[in-house]
């Protein structure tokens, strides 16, 4: 059986405690499930350890906020399909973290038994134990977060401590939040929140990157990646930093001309149509559009004239119809 690292740290007469080191657990242990346990079995059992250890529930209580940092660690792993399979197959670790080869998922995986051998453990400086060429004072020391001997990295374990994982995660917003800007809270399943700054002239599908947000690690947290999803507007429709609307006009109004009414994201103005007006005219309203993602000039608002009928039919309108068409026939031109 190959020797845990708790094992071997305890054999080689240190603690965990007093060295520091935060040893990662197995996934399905900290959440309290079986390696069977189905995804909604997985997704219930978060939830409500994550309700229980949540920091705002347990102001200043830091055994309950590292336990809190475990649990979303485990569900980081096993709430994604394609990471719990490979940690299933060894091919990760619990902290997400790829397994080096030839380490059969443990990183003191022996080779071969005795003294010298490639893998096995002879007489170092570190307690006499030895790993692969790799003194284990070094091998520790670079878990530990930092250097024991003073010697350069080993293997897989070389360099910073793996930063968390990001988690993502998408957000519906109104048309008048891409033009205006401002703050907007998004709930994550482990029950925290979080205030999002949304730019002014956000687009759909933009992501917001915000640092530190993420999962936990051991060398701090990863960023929360929010996608922003700009839900549809009744009267506006986005063409790039230019908002596009219909303007429905009365026949009266489209013929003589007239000022009317129109809305825009700021509030009604008033809209002179010019005489004549034919239905797929378009009035332009300078800068009344979208902001520039930039920071540059705003975009324009385009109205595009729809002649409207009464919904009851006028008796004098029908008769000046009649009397046009049969002394005055025309044929409207088709585009294109």
């Amino acid at each position: 059986m190959r020797p845990s690292l708790n094992r071997l740290i305890e054999g080689l007469g240190f603690h965990r405690k007093v060295i520091g080191l935060a040893v990662a657990q197995d996934p399905y242990k900290e959440l309290g499930v079986s390696r069977s346990a189905s995804d909604d079995e997985i997704r219930r059992a978060f939830r409500k350890l994550a309700k229980q250890l949540h920091p705002d529930q347990n102001p200043g209580d830091k055994a309950a906020e590292e336990r809190f940092k475990r649990i979303t660690g485990a569900f980081d792993i096993l709430g994604d399909a394609e990471k719990r399979k490979k940690f299933d197959r060894g091919e990760i670790d619990a902290d997400g973290r790829e397994v080096m080869r030839g380490f059969s998922g443990d990183p003191f995986a022996r080779g071969g038994a005795g003294g010298g051998q490639p893998g096995g453990f002879s007489s170092g400086p570190f307690g006499g134990a030895q790993f692969e060429g790799g003194d284990l004072n070094d091998i520790l020391g670079e878990m530990f977060g930092g250097r024991a001997g003073g010697r350069g990295g080993f293997g897989g374990f070389g360099g910073a401590p793996a930063k968390g994982a990001d988690v993502k995660a998408k957000l519906d917003i109104d048309l008048e939040d891409a033009i205006q800007g401002g703050r907007k809270r998004i709930a994550f399943s482990d029950g925290r929140t979080i205030d999002v700054t949304i730019p002014k002239g956000a687009a759909e599908g933009q992501v917001l990157r915000l640092k530190g947000q993420g999962s936990p690690g051991r060398s701090g947290p990863g960023d929360a990646l929010i996608e922003l999803n700009i839900r549809p507007h009744p009267i506006f429709r986005r063409e790039g930093d230019t908002l596009v609307m219909d303007l429905p006009v009365s026949v009266p109004d489209a013929v003589l001309g007239a000022k009317v009414e129109a809305p825009t994201p700021e509030g009604p103005v008033t809209l002179t149509v010019p005489k004549g007006a034919n239905a797929g005219s378009t009035l332009r309203l300078k800068g009344r559009g979208m902001p520039s993602a930039s920071g540059g000039t705003r975009g324009d608002l385009l109205a595009r004239v729809q002649i409207v009928l009464p919904e009851t039919v006028d008796p004098e309108l029908t008769r000046l119809a009649e009397a046009w068409r049969k002394d005055r026939p025309y044929t409207p031109k088709r585009k294109g």
